[in-house]
């Protein structure tokens, strides 16, 4: 029915990125944008080579966890050397997530995204700087899942055909997702993971996820569903909403990267999902990153009137050519 191993690797890297690689190193370093550059640079070279290097893909998989376990170890003192080191590492191992999700099924990737979200989400709140053992623990357990899942045989169950969305759309999804993600963590005033709704933001990530998963939608509508969403989203933030917020944004989050996991595991090899993942995974999240650390959130609702508009004219194409009209 399922394979603990996938949803043991996924989920351990998932929540590593999130408690370790990206509301960790940052709270950390004080959010000095010059310090964290060497993250991000990092994880360019890392999905870089994971995609280009002609390496069995086992092997660089282990490789990159080993790395990441080394370099958990010396969290939180990290230079920029070991910096750039955890960067190499998360990087690489990014799209070999994408890669391994082709051997699982919709229950294994929900399972995984729904702990994942769960974990993070709890932990939140905890000492960024005490999180070193925590950092260890899951790169040891992605480390430990990636090897059993991987000697299981397990069948391909994604099909051939094509992405359906372009990478730039999934690519500004990020952007916007990373916007007000890292304006949220740093604004005191509306911190819906501190102010005592972290129920309502578990509650509403699986919700978002069964609604990815189990309702069926064509591509433009689903965009246009997702962008309605995040407008919602900004929306109850400029607002001052926090229980709205904390029930829109969870699940736009979650159905967003249902969508965009189901996307990118139909690319046929690594070299794609590395240069996929070199645009949603990284330059669309430091992008986001730049916006909240120089404060200019206020200027994204603009690009959401853009997509807005841009999604209710191709859904109006997809409505012509299906009807006729």
């Amino acid at each position: 029915m399922f394979n603990i191993f996938i949803i043991l690797f996924v989920f351990a890297e998932l929540s590593f990125y999130l408690l370790i690689a990206q509301t960790g190193v940052v709270e950390v370093f004080n959010s000095n944008l010059y310090t964290l550059a060497f993250l991000p640079l990092g994880g360019v070279l890392g999905t870089y080579v994971a995609g280009k290097i002609a390496l069995d893909i086992h092997y660089k998989a282990v490789t990159f966890l080993l790395l990441q376990t080394v370099t958990a170890l010396l969290y939180p003192d990290f230079t920029s050397f070991t910096l750039f080191m955890l960067g190499l590492a998360v990087g690489g191992i990014s799209p070999l997530i994408i890669h391994t999700l082709k051997r699982a099924t919709s229950v294994d990737l929900g399972v995984a995204l729904a702990l994942a979200y769960g974990f993070g989400t709890f932990m939140f709140t905890s000492n960024p700087l005490h999180r070193g053992l925590l950092g260890f623990v899951l790169s040891l357990c992605a480390l430990v899942g990636y090897i059993f899942a991987y000697n299981k045989e397990i069948s391909d169950t994604t099909d051939k055909k094509s992405i359906t969305f372009p990478i730039y759309l999934m690519s500004i999804w990020v952007f916007l997702d990373s916007s007000l993600f890292e304006t949220l963590s740093r604004d005191a005033s509306i911190s819906i993971w501190r102010d005592g709704y972290s129920f309502e933001i578990v509650l509403f990530h699986l919700a978002g996820i069964a609604a990815a998963m189990l309702i069926q939608l064509n591509d433009a509508v689903k965009s246009l569903f997702i962008t309605l969403l995040f407008i919602c989203a900004y929306l109850f933030y400029f607002l001052h909403e926090p229980l709205l917020l904390s029930i829109v944004y969870p699940f736009v989050i979650s159905y967003y990267n249902v969508a965009i996991l189901q996307n990118l595991i139909k690319l046929r090899s690594l070299k794609q999902m590395a240069f996929a993942m070199l645009f949603i995974g990284w330059i669309a999240s430091g992008a986001g990153l730049f916006v909240a650390l120089q404060g200019v959130l206020d200027y994204v609702p603009f690009m959401l009137f853009i997509m807005l508009i841009s999604n209710i004219i191709e859904e109006f194409k997809f409505n012509k050519e299906l009807y006729h009209v």
